[in-house]
């Protein structure tokens, strides 16, 4: 059976939805998830030497430099290779671990490799790497699709204004309207909740930077 056939797929936002979907991938894809634990893991290192504790020297900028790059420039070629150290030692987010301390040698960035993952578990990589990811997804793809949406039905709002339209209240004939002014009734209320979510993202998960 060819597997890259939609009938196979086991859900149909990769399925018979994949062509709407497929820029999904860039946030919520394994790989996606692989490369933004590789970047807290290696922002957390770098913060981690600004404190000064002991044993872990500030790194120089050219250091902090060759640290970003790894996950900057992270590639298919490392996702698959900390696939090949999962597979190895069965954990995913050790596998995270063991990648960047490979990439730390390769590149001759000299400190106590036991540095890296300190002081933390699986899951404090995992609940600020899910986040960041809703995160960078609602700012680059939904709320610009939504303001796009709403700025469609404002242009058929003010289009359509002096169009009359009869209202209706539980299904029964009401006061005279306009085409215009109900759709604006939904371009307010799209408005309305682009302030909600804002709210909801100043108090959780979109305050990390």
């Amino acid at each position: 059976m060819s597997h890259s056939n939609s009938l196979f797929c086991i859900s149909p936002i990769d399925g018979r939805y994949t062509s709407k979907t497929q820029h999904l991938s860039q946030f919520f894809s394994e790989y996606a998830l692989i490369k933004t634990r590789v970047e807290i893991e290696i922002e957390y290192l770098i913060a981690l030497a600004g404190v000064g504790i002991k044993g872990l020297n500030s790194f120089s900028k050219e250091d902090e430099t060759k640290l970003r790059t790894i996950y900057i420039a992270f590639n298919e070629e490392d996702a698959n290779e900390v696939k090949r150290l999962e597979s190895t030692i069965n954990h995913d987010v050790k596998a995270v671990e063991y990648f960047i301390k490979n990439k730390c040698t390769t590149q001759n960035i000299q400190f106590n490799m036991e540095f890296v993952h300190f002081g933390l578990t699986s899951q404090d990589i995992n609940n600020t790497s899910f986040p960041l990811m809703f995160k960078r997804y609602v700012e680059q793809i939904y709320i610009p699709n939504i303001k796009k949406l709403r700025d469609k039905i404002d242009s058929k709002s003010n289009n359509w204004k002096s169009i009359p339209l009869l209202a209706k209240t539980h299904g029964q004939p009401a006061s005279p309207t306009t085409l215009g002014k109900e759709f604006k009734v939904f371009s307010e209320r799209i408005s309305h909740q682009l302030l909600l979510l804002h709210s909801v993202a100043k108090s959780a998960f979109l305050l990390i930077e």
